[in-house]
């Protein structure tokens, strides 16, 4: 299959994107792509400017690899947009980054609703600043309707604090006679995480060269494609996620068979 697609890596003509796109169409696409959006620091760096222009450069491609993913038809794309060990950043940069969402959403709720997308969120929204949850709170009450692709920020979150929650949920239940031990399967356990509704990711994007995952997704990511690359986040476009994608759909995914 990936020898079949070489010969559209080499044509960079728009009618070769196109072909390539039309390519991944024929083939599985995977259903839920998730993305660790880093880079935007040292990009700015680059350019001898402030951190938080990278942040804001970054912003524009997460509109650019939506519309990409929904006409794709991938199903879910969950950015990494904030974790909860962040907060140990510049309040300068953290102000920005809360102030991102707003501006996102204020500006493209428009066109994510027009292209049928839904706005999702995980994390802990509670410990958001009130002018970020009215934002997040907005865009998904004004997309919940929509059937397209579903946006999924993950906002101030982590797997080990997602994780842990999931297992106190689990003990107060089994404590009150809603769960019993025997019952307790991963299935039963993935449906007490933030993630219940979306399903586990398919294939795994991080950019910047970092190979780590972050505390992001880990219970989540067990059988999950991973994907690297050493481009910066705010110069990720299309023909990367289409590489990305591309790569994939050249893998056999065993789930522990043969």
């Amino acid at each position: 299959m990936l020898n079949k697609m070489n010969p559209w890596k080499k044509d960079p003509s728009p009618s070769g994107f196109q072909e390539r796109k039309l390519q991944i169409k024929d083939h599985q696409v995977p259903s839920h792509v998730a993305i660790i959006m880093d880079g935007n620091g040292r990009w700015a760096k680059k350019r001898a400017l402030p951190r938080v222009a990278g942040h804001h450069e970054g912003m524009k491609v997460v509109r650019k690899i939506t519309k990409l993913a929904n006409e794709l038809g991938v199903k879910t794309l969950t950015v990494y947009a904030f974790s909860t060990e962040n907060w140990k950043r510049p309040k300068m940069e953290v102000d920005f980054l809360m102030k991102l969402p707003e501006e996102f959403l204020g500006t493209f709720l428009p066109e994510l609703i027009e292209e049928n997308v839904r706005v999702d969120m995980i994390g802990y929204m509670d410990k958001l600043p009130e002018h970020t949850k009215k934002a997040v709170g907005k865009a998904m009450e004004d997309t919940k309707d929509n059937t397209g692709l579903v946006l999924n920020f993950a906002l101030n979150y982590g797997s080990r604090a997602e994780i842990l929650d999931g297992v106190k949920k689990v003990m107060e239940d089994v404590k009150n006679g809603k769960l019993s031990e025997d019952d307790l399967t991963e299935e039963a356990f993935s449906s007490y995480l933030m993630t219940r509704e979306l399903g586990d990711p398919d294939l795994l994007i991080r950019t910047s060269g970092e190979i780590r995952l972050s505390n992001f997704m880990l219970w989540q990511l067990a059988y999950t494609e991973f994907w690297f690359t050493d481009v910066l986040w705010p110069d990720f476009n299309e023909k990367h996620f289409i590489e990305a994608v591309e790569a994939f759909q050249g893998r056999q995914r065993r789930f522990g068979g043969v």
